[in-house]
């Protein structure tokens, strides 16, 4: 599957059905008056957000979404039937933006829920709206009126809980297959991975944590480097982020600093995110290089020595991210603020 995180889609809402001119013409009723009906309302564009969906590549493909014209109104006061509404159906996590202003319409997040984005136009009014003790035969009705068009921008930002960063080939795709079901490219050259994966982590309770592997960053990944710009809105949404590190690296403290000043630098509130720091590959090194290279990082800093190959350390390491998200959870019950931790 293509993965596509940003599309940019027309929307037009249907016109309201016009309004009519017509007079009640019965026996015996030689001055009926008007009769003509109002035109139905022009049905609405919306967005629904849906589990079945993981991206936003059916809209590479259609880009022009149309509202139902409303119908015009009938003779005997009868109104005409109102457009259906056009509803488009895009993955969880999507946000969606005002392509010519930039204005924030709405992050749809929740399942079922639902954003107009475009209100169909209202139906015009049949001349005996406009019948009055001064006009008692008006022979002129209103047309409906047009449908809100709008171009959007939808961008989509994965639902993950826990996000797996670091630099390329430092072994985030071995992770996640190693902790869940997922099955990502795995290869021993950088930028093995060009796409999110996303896997679940079953806690021991038995519930699942949906975790996210992110692309290799390197330095300038803010400002569109690499693979970094592409990615990094999809770890806006996280609680927890585990900091990979490659333990064999020529410099794996350059490494922590260098990502650590790209989360800082793209804003959103990624550098004061919780973080879980974990040297990976600890099995291809000897005991005592392993201790040199730890004694390079700050005593304040805690370093969670792994092999996502062979397993060592990876029990801390869950225990570590379960004791981050109950702690998150804890938070926003005692401040219910969205934004604290997922910024839009």
């Amino acid at each position: 599957m293509q993965f596509i995180d940003q599309a940019e889609i027309e929307v037009r809402a249907g016109k309201g059905g016009d309004g009519i001119v017509a007079f009640r013409r019965e026996k015996y009723v030689p001055a009926g008056g008007p009769a003509g009906g109002n035109g139905g309302h022009g049905g609405s564009v919306m967005l629904e957000a849906v589990t079945h969906l993981q991206t936003l590549l059916d809209f590479q493909y259609a880009r022009i979404f149309k509202g139902e014209d409303g119908k015009r109104g009938g003779p005997s006061n009868m109104t005409g039937a109102s457009g259906a509404d056009r509803v488009i159906q895009v993955p969880c996590g999507t946000v969606v933006l005002d392509a010519q202003t930039g204005e924030l319409l709405g992050d749809l997040v929740e399942p079922g829920q639902q954003l107009l984005v475009a209100k169909g136009g209202k139906g015009g009014l049949g001349n005996k709206h406009f019948l009055s003790n001064s006009k008692r035969a008006p022979d002129y009705a209103l047309p409906g009126l047009p449908g809100e068009e709008r171009f959007l921008r939808l961008e989509l930002k994965l639902l993950a809980e826990v996000g797996i960063i670091g630099q390329p080939n430092a072994g985030k795709s071995t992770l996640i297959a190693t902790l869940s079901a997922a099955r990502p490219k795995i290869a021993d050259y950088p930028f093995t991975t060009l796409i999110p994966n996303l896997g679940v982590v079953r806690r021991p309770n038995g519930d699942g944590t949906v975790f996210a592997d992110i692309p290799g960053l390197i330095a300038g990944a803010h400002l569109g480097a690499g693979l970094g710009h592409e990615f990094l809105r999809h770890i806006e949404r996280t609680k927890v982020l585990i900091h990979l590190l490659d333990a064999t690296g020529d410099d794996p403290l350059g490494a922590y600093e260098t990502i650590q000043a790209e989360l800082t630098a793209y804003g959103h509130g990624l550098g004061d995110r919780p973080q879980i720091v974990a040297l990976n590959k600890v099995d291809a090194l000897l005991p005592e290089d392993l201790e040199t290279i730890q004694a390079q990082f700050p005593d304040s800093l805690t370093i969670l020595t792994i092999s996502a190959a062979t397993g060592v350390g990876l029990e801390a390491l869950l225990s570590h991210v379960w004791a981050c998200l109950d702690t998150y959870n804890q938070d926003m019950q005692a401040d219910p603020d969205p934004l604290l931790y997922v910024p839009i």
